[in-house]
């Protein structure tokens, strides 16, 4: 599809439908040739019936703000868009009791900081930079992806409140994640330093 062989595209979903008849992902595959045609009522239909089986499917919901994008429905684009960020505050509940249920396991913790980074909002970022900052604790700060979060967070907290009530703790807690970073770079990805510190300085934590 992404070389416009739409015919081609066609006969290799139509192969796979064969083999995996009532699959998801061959449903989106459909539902995407549909849109490389233009034919959007087609192409919602197909979600649609996707949608029935597994209403929260983040793929198809993705899809349908971008048909009513590329169709220049903007008012359509954001009521699809205010629909998908509610499924992130319901799974944002649903970390919340797991954590409470069981809160050593740092996986419950890092998934619930990625969901309120996704929400964004001054305070939904001010809570994940904590409960990425509880993964680093929980791993030993093993886990890069922790320390990504928390860097990731400082920076949008710092563009939200432009310098504002900057507080020392949190500043050391991401000089320590941005050098955490460097350190699991040069032994792990020697190759990769280099990007890392250019993207650490342009979000000014290194």
């Amino acid at each position: 599809m992404d070389c416009q062989r739409l015919d081609v595209a066609k006969d290799c979903i139509g192969i796979l439908s064969k083999q995996f008849p009532g699959s998801a992902r061959v449903g989106r595959l459909e539902a995407l040739l549909f849109e490389a045609k233009g034919d959007w009522a087609e192409a919602e239909r197909a979600y649609a019936l996707i949608l029935e089986t597994n209403p929260f499917d983040q793929i198809v919901h993705k899809r349908k703000i971008a048909i009513a994008k590329a169709q220049g429905d903007m008012s359509l684009a954001v009521d699809y868009l205010n629909k998908y960020l509610e499924l992130y505050k319901q799974a944002a509940f649903c970390y919340e009791e797991l954590i409470l249920a069981q809160p050593t396991i740092p996986l419950y913790h890092l998934a619930y900081a990625e969901v309120l980074y996704t929400l964004g909002g001054l305070e939904n970022l001010q809570t994940a930079k904590k409960y990425y900052a509880s993964t680093i604790q929980l791993t030993g700060g093993k886990n890069t992806r922790a320390l990504f979060g928390v860097c990731l967070c400082s920076a949008a907290i710092s563009q939200l409140t432009k310098g504002r009530n900057k507080e020392e703790e949190s500043s050391e807690l991401q000089s320590l994640a941005a050098e955490a970073l460097m350190k699991d770079y040069k032994r792990r990805a020697p190759s990769m330093e280099a990007l890392v510190a250019g993207m650490l300085k342009n979000m000014k934590l290194s």
